[in-house]
Protein backbone atom coordinates (compact mmCIF):
# COMPACT_ATOMS: atom_id res chain seq x y z
CA UNK A 1 0.00 0.00 0.00
CA UNK A 2 1.53 3.11 -0.92
CA UNK A 3 1.88 5.91 1.76
CA UNK A 4 -0.20 9.28 1.22
CA UNK A 5 1.88 12.11 0.63
CA UNK A 6 1.55 14.96 3.52
CA UNK A 7 -0.51 17.72 2.21
CA UNK A 8 1.51 21.14 1.99
CA UNK A 9 0.16 23.70 3.46
CA UNK A 10 -1.15 26.83 1.43
CA UNK A 11 0.53 29.46 2.88
CA UNK A 12 3.70 27.50 2.29
CA UNK A 13 3.13 27.10 -1.54
CA UNK A 14 2.30 30.91 -1.69
CA UNK A 15 5.06 32.22 0.10
CA UNK A 16 7.52 29.82 -2.23
CA UNK A 17 5.25 31.11 -5.29
CA UNK A 18 5.99 35.16 -4.14
CA UNK A 19 10.03 33.98 -3.40
CA UNK A 20 10.09 32.59 -6.86
CA UNK A 21 7.98 35.94 -8.81
CA UNK A 22 10.58 38.10 -6.49
CA UNK A 23 13.85 36.31 -7.45
CA UNK A 24 12.22 36.20 -11.01
CA UNK A 25 11.18 39.49 -11.85
CA UNK A 26 14.76 40.58 -9.68
CA UNK A 27 16.76 38.81 -12.67
CA UNK A 28 14.38 40.23 -15.24
CA UNK A 29 15.20 43.82 -14.13
CA UNK A 30 18.75 43.19 -14.04
CA UNK A 31 19.19 41.78 -17.36
CA UNK A 32 16.79 43.91 -19.18
CA UNK A 33 17.77 46.46 -21.84
CA UNK A 34 16.00 49.44 -22.97
CA UNK A 35 13.78 47.20 -25.19
CA UNK A 36 12.02 45.39 -21.71
CA UNK A 37 8.48 45.95 -22.52
CA UNK A 38 6.17 47.72 -19.85
CA UNK A 39 4.85 44.35 -18.74
CA UNK A 40 8.24 42.96 -17.51
CA UNK A 41 9.04 46.90 -15.82
CA UNK A 42 5.78 46.57 -13.99
CA UNK A 43 6.39 43.44 -12.77
CA UNK A 44 9.60 44.25 -11.57
CA UNK A 45 8.20 47.12 -9.77
CA UNK A 46 5.40 45.11 -7.98
CA UNK A 47 8.10 42.91 -6.82
CA UNK A 48 10.40 45.55 -5.67
CA UNK A 49 7.45 47.09 -3.70
CA UNK A 50 6.73 43.52 -2.39
CA UNK A 51 10.45 43.45 -0.92
CA UNK A 52 10.18 46.76 0.51
CA UNK A 53 7.03 46.04 2.24
CA UNK A 54 8.55 43.01 4.11
CA UNK A 55 11.82 45.01 5.39
CA UNK A 56 10.58 48.79 5.85
CA UNK A 57 8.72 50.72 7.85
CA UNK A 58 6.62 53.66 6.29
CA UNK A 59 7.88 57.13 7.32
CA UNK A 60 4.69 57.90 9.34
CA UNK A 61 5.58 54.81 11.81
CA UNK A 62 9.29 55.83 12.41
CA UNK A 63 9.53 57.68 15.75
CA UNK A 64 11.49 60.66 16.88
CA UNK A 65 13.56 59.87 19.18
CA UNK A 66 13.72 63.33 20.94
CA UNK A 67 12.83 63.51 24.27
CA UNK A 68 11.26 66.25 26.25
CA UNK A 69 14.86 66.81 28.18
CA UNK A 70 16.43 66.39 24.80
CA UNK A 71 14.07 69.15 23.31
CA UNK A 72 14.89 71.61 26.35
CA UNK A 73 18.80 70.72 25.57
CA UNK A 74 18.14 71.83 21.92
CA UNK A 75 16.96 75.39 22.34
CA UNK A 76 19.06 77.96 21.32
CA UNK A 77 20.59 80.51 23.74
CA UNK A 78 21.59 84.27 23.95
CA UNK A 79 24.69 83.31 23.32
CA UNK A 80 23.58 81.69 19.76
CA UNK A 81 22.03 84.65 18.33
CA UNK A 82 24.63 87.14 19.72
CA UNK A 83 23.47 91.28 20.18
CA UNK A 84 21.62 92.22 22.59
CA UNK A 85 18.47 89.46 22.98
CA UNK A 86 17.12 89.24 26.03
CA UNK A 87 15.49 85.61 26.86
CA UNK A 88 11.68 85.87 27.83
CA UNK A 89 9.91 84.28 30.96
CA UNK A 90 7.23 82.78 28.79
CA UNK A 91 6.94 83.41 24.88
CA UNK A 92 3.74 81.38 24.92
CA UNK A 93 1.91 84.23 26.35
CA UNK A 94 2.63 86.21 22.88
CA UNK A 95 -0.22 84.56 21.23
CA UNK A 96 -2.81 86.20 23.41
CA UNK A 97 -0.69 89.97 23.18
CA UNK A 98 2.43 90.70 21.82
CA UNK A 99 2.64 94.50 22.85
CA UNK A 100 6.15 96.58 21.01
CA UNK A 101 5.94 99.93 21.76
CA UNK A 102 2.21 100.91 21.26
CA UNK A 103 1.43 98.18 18.73
CA UNK A 104 -0.22 95.04 19.88
CA UNK A 105 1.36 92.67 17.14
CA UNK A 106 -0.81 90.06 18.38
CA UNK A 107 -3.77 91.81 17.25
CA UNK A 108 -2.27 93.17 14.08
CA UNK A 109 -2.01 89.57 12.27
CA UNK A 110 -5.22 88.39 13.95
CA UNK A 111 -7.99 88.99 10.90
CA UNK A 112 -9.07 86.46 8.10
CA UNK A 113 -8.19 85.69 4.76
CA UNK A 114 -9.94 83.60 1.78
CA UNK A 115 -7.16 81.63 1.29
CA UNK A 116 -6.87 78.60 3.23
CA UNK A 117 -3.14 78.29 3.33
CA UNK A 118 -2.89 82.00 4.08
CA UNK A 119 -4.57 81.74 7.08
CA UNK A 120 -2.62 78.96 8.53
CA UNK A 121 0.29 80.55 8.08
CA UNK A 122 -0.71 83.66 9.77
CA UNK A 123 -2.51 81.55 12.81
CA UNK A 124 0.67 79.96 13.18
CA UNK A 125 2.94 83.79 13.37
CA UNK A 126 3.76 83.84 16.93
CA UNK A 127 1.77 80.54 17.46
CA UNK A 128 3.74 76.87 18.28
CA UNK A 129 1.73 74.96 15.28
CA UNK A 130 3.81 76.68 11.94
CA UNK A 131 4.61 72.86 10.99
CA UNK A 132 1.25 71.73 13.02
CA UNK A 133 0.70 70.16 16.35
CA UNK A 134 3.67 68.32 17.90
CA UNK A 135 3.12 64.64 18.42
CA UNK A 136 5.99 64.19 20.86
CA UNK A 137 8.52 66.43 22.76
CA UNK A 138 8.24 69.99 22.41
CA UNK A 139 10.00 72.79 24.00
CA UNK A 140 9.57 77.11 23.18
CA UNK A 141 11.67 79.31 23.81
CA UNK A 142 11.78 83.35 23.31
CA UNK A 143 13.82 86.31 23.15
CA UNK A 144 13.25 90.26 22.37
CA UNK A 145 15.88 93.33 21.71
CA UNK A 146 14.25 96.27 21.19
CA UNK A 147 10.99 96.12 18.74
CA UNK A 148 11.90 92.54 17.50
CA UNK A 149 10.74 89.38 19.34
CA UNK A 150 12.31 85.69 18.27
CA UNK A 151 10.54 82.86 18.59
CA UNK A 152 12.30 79.79 18.55
CA UNK A 153 10.53 75.95 19.03
CA UNK A 154 12.24 72.40 18.83
CA UNK A 155 9.56 69.64 18.22
CA UNK A 156 8.91 65.93 17.25
CA UNK A 157 5.95 65.54 14.57
CA UNK A 158 4.52 62.53 12.74
CA UNK A 159 6.57 61.98 10.08
CA UNK A 160 4.39 61.98 7.18
CA UNK A 161 2.96 65.14 8.28
CA UNK A 162 5.67 66.50 8.76
CA UNK A 163 6.76 66.37 4.86
CA UNK A 164 3.82 67.77 4.12
CA UNK A 165 3.82 70.72 6.39
CA UNK A 166 7.53 71.50 4.77
CA UNK A 167 5.60 70.89 1.39
CA UNK A 168 2.95 73.24 2.17
CA UNK A 169 5.79 76.07 3.67
CA UNK A 170 7.65 75.59 0.10
CA UNK A 171 4.55 76.76 -1.80
CA UNK A 172 3.37 79.82 0.48
CA UNK A 173 5.47 82.09 -2.23
CA UNK A 174 3.28 81.28 -4.71
CA UNK A 175 -0.14 80.43 -2.97
CA UNK A 176 0.01 83.27 -0.86
CA UNK A 177 2.59 85.75 -2.12
CA UNK A 178 0.29 88.99 -1.80
CA UNK A 179 -3.35 88.32 -0.16
CA UNK A 180 -5.72 90.94 2.14
CA UNK A 181 -6.35 90.43 5.75
CA UNK A 182 -9.93 91.77 7.41
CA UNK A 183 -11.21 91.64 10.70
CA UNK A 184 -9.90 92.53 13.98
CA UNK A 185 -9.37 96.36 15.13
CA UNK A 186 -6.43 96.76 12.25
CA UNK A 187 -8.67 96.95 9.19
CA UNK A 188 -7.61 95.78 5.95
CA UNK A 189 -3.87 94.55 5.93
CA UNK A 190 -1.96 93.84 2.99
CA UNK A 191 0.25 90.47 3.45
CA UNK A 192 3.62 89.55 1.08
CA UNK A 193 5.60 86.29 1.33
CA UNK A 194 8.59 85.97 -0.12
CA UNK A 195 11.10 82.83 -0.13
CA UNK A 196 14.14 83.66 1.63
CA UNK A 197 17.72 81.41 1.89
CA UNK A 198 18.53 79.22 4.63
CA UNK A 199 22.36 78.29 5.81
CA UNK A 200 22.68 74.43 4.31
CA UNK A 201 21.03 72.33 7.73
CA UNK A 202 19.77 69.50 8.36
CA UNK A 203 17.35 67.51 5.73
CA UNK A 204 15.61 69.92 4.38
CA UNK A 205 14.82 73.80 5.23
CA UNK A 206 12.39 76.33 4.20
CA UNK A 207 12.77 80.32 4.34
CA UNK A 208 10.11 82.80 3.87
CA UNK A 209 9.96 86.65 4.99
CA UNK A 210 6.41 88.16 5.84
CA UNK A 211 5.45 91.29 5.25
CA UNK A 212 2.05 92.77 7.23
CA UNK A 213 1.22 96.44 6.28
CA UNK A 214 -1.80 98.19 7.71
CA UNK A 215 -2.76 100.85 10.30
CA UNK A 216 -2.60 100.44 14.01
CA UNK A 217 -4.62 103.41 15.98
CA UNK A 218 -4.38 105.15 13.14
CA UNK A 219 -0.90 105.78 12.08
CA UNK A 220 1.03 103.20 9.52
CA UNK A 221 2.37 99.72 10.64
CA UNK A 222 4.16 97.69 8.75
CA UNK A 223 5.48 94.22 10.62
CA UNK A 224 7.76 92.45 9.27
CA UNK A 225 9.17 88.65 10.47
CA UNK A 226 11.39 85.77 8.87
CA UNK A 227 10.06 82.46 9.16
CA UNK A 228 12.36 79.40 8.94
CA UNK A 229 11.85 75.67 9.99
CA UNK A 230 14.68 73.41 9.20
CA UNK A 231 13.33 69.77 9.26
CA UNK A 232 15.64 66.25 10.49
CA UNK A 233 13.87 63.10 10.29
CA UNK A 234 10.67 63.20 12.21
CA UNK A 235 11.81 66.39 13.83
CA UNK A 236 12.17 69.83 13.32
CA UNK A 237 12.64 73.37 14.46
CA UNK A 238 10.78 76.84 13.70
CA UNK A 239 12.19 80.36 14.37
CA UNK A 240 9.88 83.44 13.49
CA UNK A 241 12.55 86.32 14.17
CA UNK A 242 11.58 89.97 13.09
CA UNK A 243 9.10 93.25 14.19
CA UNK A 244 8.30 96.66 13.42
CA UNK A 245 11.65 97.57 12.37
CA UNK A 246 12.31 94.96 10.01
CA UNK A 247 13.59 91.05 10.51
CA UNK A 248 17.14 90.64 11.25
CA UNK A 249 18.33 88.04 8.40
CA UNK A 250 21.60 87.46 10.32
CA UNK A 251 20.03 86.55 13.47
CA UNK A 252 17.71 84.38 12.02
CA UNK A 253 20.26 82.05 10.03
CA UNK A 254 22.58 82.21 13.85
CA UNK A 255 19.56 80.61 15.45
CA UNK A 256 19.01 78.13 12.49
CA UNK A 257 22.66 77.40 12.29
CA UNK A 258 23.34 77.06 15.69
CA UNK A 259 20.03 75.28 16.20
CA UNK A 260 20.39 72.71 13.81
CA UNK A 261 23.89 71.70 15.46
CA UNK A 262 21.94 71.24 19.35
CA UNK A 263 19.53 69.39 17.85
CA UNK A 264 22.25 67.17 16.22
CA UNK A 265 23.95 66.83 19.40
CA UNK A 266 20.98 65.72 21.25
CA UNK A 267 19.65 63.05 18.56
CA UNK A 268 23.51 61.61 18.49
CA UNK A 269 22.58 61.16 22.36
CA UNK A 270 24.99 64.25 23.65
CA UNK A 271 23.93 66.98 25.91
CA UNK A 272 24.91 70.74 23.60
CA UNK A 273 28.20 72.44 25.27
CA UNK A 274 27.69 75.99 26.48
CA UNK A 275 27.65 78.16 23.08
CA UNK A 276 30.65 80.18 24.02
CA UNK A 277 29.56 84.49 23.81
CA UNK A 278 31.18 86.27 20.79
CA UNK A 279 30.37 83.21 18.57
CA UNK A 280 30.16 83.69 15.08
Amino acid sequence: MTTPRPLVRPARVLAAALAAGTLFATAACSGSDSSASPESDASSTVAERGLAAQTTSPASESPSDLSEEGARNALITPADIEDDWTQVRDPREWRDTLLVGSVDVAAFVDGQSDVRDCQRLVDALFDETLLGKPTGASAVTGFQQGDSRLLYQVAAYDKAELDDSMQWLSELPDTCDQFTLTGGDAGERTVQVIETSLPQAGDNRQGLTVTVKGESSGDPVTLSLDVAAVQMGADAITVTNGGLDGADHDTTSAAVEQGTQRLQEVLAGRTPSPTPSGIN
